[in-house]
């Protein structure tokens, strides 16, 4: 346990500016960026006033609320209790302007913001988008079309209400809950020498080119990893951006193909062969990313909802034969 600030039966005595909302909210920040300068930048104070509004705040509690690990600050015990009790009151209290404005439209007026990659647009939402679309017609639905550092960016800066992808690597001031989980799928045309193999082997794929997303892509790194660590040599015959356009590319012949079931249709099974690698590969998972601490509107709540009710209807649907699991 942290060693109180105050002795004991002392009344602890709070001075800094009368006011406790501020320092609770620079105790937030610091909680969730693990930092006082970063929690100061994200208040547009200086560094100095927010470690005033912190030690006011442990002059108050009688207590430490943080201790140092290495660069970052790490809540004490003390500290976790008190971010428990104070994170959803200063959420809500910095979602209370969109709330009653909010209230004050109709829940069914607005807008929502949804950052999200090409293949999620595309193989994903479309499903959700128009349920949503049918259920709240007078919110504006905006999806932008980002992946990456774009994505993150948006989040980071409160441009979006949440983004709906794959995370592999989750960094420390995002919440990521996966929904969906994706084999991963070796694709070729018919006639192919590999599609009528009982049991195809990593090894199989060595003698035939594979057509892979640009190297900056998850995918591609992945492939790569996997190949490494067998130590199964292999050759990238074509490097192209978008499913689409490979999942093309291999039905003309031009190579074999390495993709997420995500984005495999009824309707690509009668121009391809798919068949599961994920004895070799880990399945792909895609979920709602969001900047931790984030207050949702209800708008956003009710997309987020749709999402996970979509993961039920999949499920359902999992022993027909469908390529997505």
């Amino acid at each position: 346990m942290a060693k109180p600030l105050t002795s004991k039966g002392e009344t602890p005595r709070f001075a800094y500016k009368g006011s406790r909302l501020k320092p609770l909210r620079a105790f937030c920040q610091i909680a969730r960026l693990g930092s006082v300068s970063r929690a100061a930048e994200a208040l547009y104070l200086s560094q100095p006033a927010v470690s005033l509004q912190l030690q006011a705040l442990e002059r108050e509690t009688g207590t430490r609320l943080f201790e140092r690990s290495g660069r970052r600050m790490v809540l004490t015990p003390e500290g976790e209790a008190l971010y428990e009790l104070a994170r959803p009151l200063i959420e809500g209290l910095d979602g209370l302007d969109a709330s009653f404005r909010e209230r004050l439209s109709g829940m069914d007026a607005g807008e929502l913001q949804v950052a999200a990659g090409s293949s999620t647009i595309l193989y994903l939402l479309p499903s959700i988008v128009a349920r949503f679309r049918a259920e709240r017609p007078d919110i504006t639905l905006r999806l932008h079309n980002v992946t990456g550092a774009g994505g993150l960016e948006l989040l980071r800066s409160d441009a979006v209400d949440f983004a709906v992808g794959s995370m592999l690597d989750v960094p420390a001031d995002l919440d990521y809950a996966p929904v969906y989980s994706f084999e991963p799928m070796l694709i070729m045309p018919p006639g192919h020498p590999l599609a009528d193999k009982a049991q195809i082997e990593l090894a199989d794929l060595s003698p035939h080119g594979l057509i892979l997303p640009p190297q900056r892509l998850t995918t591609w790194r992945l492939v790569d990893v996997v190949f490494q660590r067998a130590r199964v040599p292999y050759t990238v015959a074509l490097e192209v951006g978008g499913w689409e356009i490979i999942k093309q590319y291999v039905a003309m012949g031009m190579g074999i193909s390495i993709v997420t079931a995500i984005c495999l249709t009824e309707a690509d099974r009668r121009k391809l062969v798919a068949r599961s690698l994920a004895r070799f590969f880990p399945s792909r998972s895609y979920g709602v990313v969001m900047r931790r601490g984030k207050y949702l509107s209800p708008q956003a709540r009710a997309f987020v909802d749709l999402i996970r009710a979509q993961l039920f209807t999949r499920r359902g649907h999992d022993d027909t034969g469908a390529s997505e699991r």
